[in-house]
């Protein structure tokens, strides 16, 4: 295991390939690590809260249980990282590469996905409240997730898994739920002005018949 100041030193001198270091617990608090490139690495309950990660390379990264809380993580990769656990509230993660991560329990409230890219992903139990998700989440698994409040504007949510999803309050507008399984989801309050939701299920859904007038249903199976 490398010793952080070591870690810190070789990024000042311009190193930015640490792929499969262990930082297992290691305390990054606002670190200035932009562009670094962490892929594979073993960064178990690690503190990079605040942190500035943008651009980074943390893909197939262990980041279970980590505090990633208010980190700018814009356009960074973290396709197929297990972020089980894991504290992302209030992070930066616009047109971030998020495909394949599994993220079970973890917390994304108030966390900023704008244009980032959460195909495949699991996300089951996540806590997404009051987060802008404005973003590709084509076949994710979102299975009982807290999506109270968030904004889901023009969203493809094409063939995702909503089911027992709280999306109460949530902004759907525009969004794409073509083929999207929204058994037993709870809807009340949610606006899906403009929503596609053709194919969808919606068996057993909390949602009121009058919100679903001149939506696009051709097919969906409701109530």
């Amino acid at each position: 295991m490398i010793d952080v100041t070591k870690l810190l030193e070789k990024y000042a001198a311009g190193v930015r390939n640490f792929a499969g270091i262990n930082l297992n617990g290691a305390c990054l608090y606002r670190a200035n690590l932009q562009e670094i490139n962490l892929q594979s690495a073993n960064l178990i309950g690690v503190n990079l809260s605040g942190a500035d990660l943008s651009g980074a390379d943390l893909s197939k990264a262990n980041l279970i249980g980590a505090n990633l809380s208010a980190a700018n993580l814009i356009a960074a990769n973290l396709s197929n990282a297990d972020l089980i656990g894991a504290n992302l509230s209030g992070a930066k993660l616009a047109n971030a590469n998020l495909q394949e991560i599994t993220l079970n329990g973890g917390n994304m409230s108030g966390a900023n996905l704008s244009g980032a890219n959460l195909s495949q992903a699991s996300l089951k139990g996540a806590n997404f409240s009051g987060a802008f998700l404005n973003a590709i989440l084509r076949e994710a698994n979102l299975r009982s997730a807290n999506l109270s409040s968030v904004s889901l504007v023009e969203a493809d949510l094409s063939g995702a898994n909503l089911a027992g999803a709280n999306l109460v309050g949530a902004n759907l507008s525009k969004a794409n739920l073509y083929e999207a399984i929204l058994v037993e989801a709870n809807l009340s309050s949610a606006s899906l002005t403009g929503a596609n939701l053709k194919l969808a299920n919606l068996h057993k859904a909390n949602l009121s018949r009058e919100s679903l007038q001149e939506l696009e249903l051709e097919g969906s199976l409701v109530f």
